[in-house]
């Protein structure tokens, strides 16, 4: 297991609405384990999931992504592909929709790179707009 740095960028567009972006730093720990590489983070009050713990788990053609705490979801971004997922908040829990338009990630030996997704949500129907996730590992 290897700490890194991290620098993550969130963009959401929500339809009919204006861009919001998050920026933030943070403290990670990436490693292998079964042909998968897993990135690991605590977030922040920044993003919005203070309490919860995102884990990356990153394979050729797919990237799922667990959260843990305050809030609980499981994403799986595969390119072309429509996954249904529930997310539980304290407020209740909502079907989730992602349809994953681009997945890209370079990370080399020293567990340095990058890791960009785009994706399409719509929240139960609430709430529709693109995504996009941008992770540095330094």
């Amino acid at each position: 297991m290897k700490d890194v740095i991290l620098k993550i960028k969130g963009t959401q567009l929500p339809s009919g609405a204006q861009e919001d972006v998050i920026e933030l730093i943070t403290e990670g720990k990436v490693y292998n384990k079964n042909n998968a590489k897993y990135l690991v983070y605590e977030e922040s009050e920044l993003s919005g999931m203070e309490g919860c713990t995102t884990t990356l788990k990153i394979t050729d053609d797919k990237i799922e992504m667990k959260r843990f705490g305050n809030a609980t979801s499981q994403l799986v971004f595969e390119k072309g592909k429509r996954h249904v997922t529930n997310y539980s908040t304290p407020y209740g829990n909502f079907r989730m929709e992602i349809l994953t338009k681009k997945l890209e990630f370079d990370i080399n030996q020293e567990e340095k790179g990058t890791i960009s997704l785009e994706y399409r949500m719509s929240l139960q129907g609430l709430s529709e707009g693109t995504n996009k996730l941008d992770i540095e590992i330094m």
